[in-house]
């Protein structure tokens, strides 16, 4: 039996759409920040006398695809190690599932971590990120702390995510804003594919992901908040463009999203530097230098109510421990 605890990342720099569905390659590099405030922990017991996997998250039973999703990443646990045994599997998730706050990051770098010692194999973190990879794409870098890139690849053994710096140590923050917390209509996988096969501007889309990786890594080198934030804002505009222009075009905003992001510009242009960031759901990530934390609270507050925002800086990466 062991137990993982992993963070939930927030991509700077998307990955939208994948080479490989089965395998999970993206099309593109990408790079995110792990977060301290969302984590999901697990824990994994394999057992010769059950007779099929059983997954709980926060003390309710897994069914369906959801369910299936577990089980295909165990099976790969169970593959490497020559193991038959089924898993009980008990889980508690600390971000709102499937809301854009990259709910399966957390979960299934949790997953990889428990069910690979659970199994008595000892990963390495390039190992695992690989793992992780197999149940969620974003899972890869949650096996990091801090700033995190995710090479893309070409197939299994070369498509893992690398710490660009784990211990960071400027004044990076973010606050998310939970606009909506319910499960969203159009799943990522979903919207990938459609982006992917039915968007005019997809080609092009790997091409800005190229420019934005490197311009987001100097900034990151110069610890230039501002430079960071304003790649990842229009490198999320960028992305969403891609839904928008599919067919038929989709979006996963909603009019507090709307709202979110004219408040952002409004306090930039009161001298109040920061950005706005969202991924595959209508909550946004506001980014700031921590000096600017009050003023961007106190604004987004009073819009939003406090019980709605969450305060988060740079996160660990994952821990695993025998129980």
């Amino acid at each position: 039996m062991a137990t993982a605890k992993a963070h939930t990342n927030i991509a700077l720099v998307k990955y939208w759409g994948k080479k490989d569905q089965e395998l999970i390659i993206p099309q593109t590099d990408s790079l995110s920040l792990t977060l301290d405030e969302f984590y999901t922990t697990t824990r994994v017991n394999f057992d010769q006398e059950l007779t099929a996997d059983q997954v709980m998250i926060n003390g309710q039973q897994l069914a369906g695809p959801a369910a299936a999703k577990v089980t295909h990443l165990l099976d790969i646990v169970r593959q490497r190690n020559g193991l038959s045994a089924r898993a009980r599997v008990d889980s508690q998730n600390h971000v709102p599932t499937a809301a854009g706050l990259a709910s399966s990051a957390s979960a299934f770098a949790a997953l990889a971590g428990a069910a690979s010692r659970a199994a008595g194999l000892q990963l390495s973190r390039r190992e695992l990120s690989r793992l992780a990879r197999r149940g969620s794409g974003s899972a890869t870098r949650s096996i990091y702390g801090g700033l995190v890139e995710w090479q893309a690849g070409h197939d299994d053994q070369t498509s893992y995510a690398l710490p660009i710096m784990e211990q960071v140590d400027f004044g990076i923050e973010m606050i998310a804003i939970l606009v909506d917390t319910h499960k969203k209509k159009i799943s990522s996988r979903f919207g990938m594919q459609q982006s992917v096969s039915t968007s005019p501007y997809y080609r092009v889309w790997p091409e800005v992901v190229a420019q934005d990786m490197a311009a987001v890594k100097k900034a990151i080198a110069a610890q230039d908040i501002d430079q960071i934030g304003a790649i990842a804002e229009e490198n999320a505009l960028r992305m969403h463009a891609l839904t928008l222009s599919a067919d038929p075009g989709f979006t996963y905003f909603d009019s507090d999203t709307i709202t979110a992001m004219t408040i952002v510009r409004e306090l930039r242009e009161n001298g109040v530097n920061c950005y706005f960031t969202m991924d595959a759901g209508p909550n946004v990530k506001v980014i700031y230098d921590q000096a600017n934390r009050k003023a961007v609270y106190s604004t987004l507050a009073a819009q939003f109510g406090t019980d709605r925002l969450v305060v988060a800086k740079p996160g660990p990466g994952i821990e695993i421990w025998n129980d």
